[in-house]
């Protein structure tokens, strides 16, 4: 696009009550249009992130409207599943009584293009049902105990990936993951101490993620991460890094020295891979952490011909 086009293109944006964002893919905004920073309280010469917006505008009571009490709790969970797919739709209400209908748009490099339009005098009767569709479809994807994505959710992620590689031969990875000793945690401090590790634990990784990973917990205190158009290697340098982060956390207030770890198993996918064959290989690649020594992140290597899949 040249710059004529491209400068017409921001004079149009700019003149038009229709709101445009775009955000890198570290969920920072790269560029919002008037109506846009209008909306949600924006400068103009200001970069925040998505969640940085959320939580100033909640605090002001601007902007889009949230019905939580808890909104750490409340972007953890949104943020598990936010821009994880190519486009999404869904309507949205802001405190200046606004209705909004809203759509994202996400490449395979993490920018998300984000529209909305001012849909307040439509079909307002409806509102309501459509709000508590909209409810049912998000806790059918949540965990309910930590918030993030939960086993459902993360299975078509892992579908994803292993159909981005039988179209377009994309490396991608597969991460399971197991919190260390964990039986033993409940045992010595109880269930509702091992709650709040596990809700910690999903706190610590979610912040460690980029636009198009996925982690959600799939049961107990097992959990799954999807790393999509990711090669071996840097797979094994974001684990090494979620381990440091894990490793530095002390989320318990009463006992101040409590450290906790995880190990984990990271699987690339294959061209005939189903589902089941490389969720396998990294529960398998888990498995052999642990007898290790656990508190590490290890690559599957098979048993009988020894060679890692990177290779």
């Amino acid at each position: 696009m040249d710059g004529d086009v491209t400068s017409q293109l921001e004079r149009l944006h700019e003149a038009s009550d229709v709101l445009v964002a775009l955000y890198d893919a570290f969920d920072r905004i790269r560029y919002a249009n008037r109506a846009f920073r209008d909306a949600y309280f924006v400068d103009r010469d200001e970069a925040p992130t998505w969640a940085e917006l959320m939580r100033r505008n909640h605090g002001l009571r601007r902007g889009t409207v949230l019905r939580v009490d808890d909104v750490e709790a409340w972007l953890t969970s949104t943020l598990s599943r936010r821009g994880k797919t190519g486009f999404r739709a869904f309507e949205t209400d802001l405190h200046d009584g606004r209705w909004l209908w809203m759509t994202e748009t996400v490449q395979s490099e993490g920018w998300m293009l984000c529209i909305a339009s001012d849909i307040t005098g439509l079909r307002v009767e409806e509102r309501a049902i459509r709000q508590d569709r909209d409810q049912a479809i998000k806790a059918s994807y949540t965990d309910d105990l930590t918030g993030i994505a939960n086993r459902r959710f993360l299975t078509t992620r892992i579908e994803q990936i292993l159909s981005a590689h039988r179209a377009d031969a994309q490396a991608g990875c597969l991460v399971v993951i197991d919190l260390d000793h964990f039986k033993l945690v409940n045992d010595r401090f109880g269930h509702q101490t091992g709650d709040i590790i596990l809700r910690d634990f999903a706190l610590q990784i979610q912040g460690q993620l980029r636009r198009a990973d996925s982690f959600g917990r799939m049961g107990g205190e097992e959990f799954a991460l999807t790393l999509p158009d990711t090669s071996l290697e840097h797979a094994r340098l974001i684990l090494e890094r979620m381990l440091a982060v894990v490793r530095a956390s002390r989320p318990l207030t009463l006992y101040p020295d409590f450290t906790y770890s995880f190990s984990a198993g990271i699987s690339v996918c294959r061209p005939e891979d189903t589902l089941s064959e490389f969720y396998r290989r990294a529960d398998e690649a888990l498995y052999q952490a642990k007898v290790a020594g656990r508190n590490q992140a290890l690559v599957f290597v098979d048993p009988v011909d020894t060679t890692v899949e990177a290779r």
